[in-house]
């Protein structure tokens, strides 16, 4: 049964699996292959991959069993900041910058890691912050447009057929 019919059957949504899980996934199916005695070439053709992959998982599945093909946890330093405490940080930065009294509802790093340490009390770089930003938030980089917000488009165009004729013939 496919996660998208098991989310309708079981009445909840399931979150789609990402990359690392999907290759486990499919790291354990092979397992399961190899223990039924199939050949290498069956179970990349069965599993989606080249065999020599297949040849490589094998042998590590030899050496140290189900477990070797397991994923590891990421190496390094652990986020300075906990998954709620993120959510934390989206709950606030989605309240806009004017909520946080800046003056323009605008955000920059400089601003958001501001509020960082307003809301969690923890300091981050400028580069924590945009990989908070982008990689944990899922936000992306915006532009603003430079005009002025006064801009009056009826006004310029009454500006250009008039004055601007008036004042050309000046000259």
């Amino acid at each position: 049964m496919s996660s998208e019919l098991q989310a309708v059957v079981s009445g909840c949504s399931v979150p789609p699996l990402t990359r690392p899980q999907l290759a486990e996934a499919r790291r354990m199916r092979a397992v399961e292959l190899f223990e039924q005695g199939r050949s290498t070439s069956d179970v990349a053709r069965m599993v989606g991959m080249h065999p020599e992959s297949v040849r490589r998982w094998k042998r590590s599945w030899e050496q140290g069993g189900a477990r070797a093909l397991r994923r590891r946890p990421a190496t390094g330093r652990p986020p300075k900041l906990d998954n709620a405490q993120a959510e934390v940080v989206r709950a606030a930065l989605e309240q806009g910058a004017q909520a946080h009294g800046f003056e323009a509802d605008l955000w920059t790093v400089e601003r958001v890691g501001m509020v960082v340490e307003r809301v969690t009390g923890v300091r981050l770089a400028r580069a924590s912050v945009w990989r908070l930003l982008t990689g944990r938030l899922g936000w992306s980089l915006q532009r603003p447009r430079r005009q002025a917000v006064e801009r009056d488009e009826s006004e310029i165009a009454r500006w250009v057929a008039q004055e601007w004729p008036r004042i050309e013939k000046g000259r």
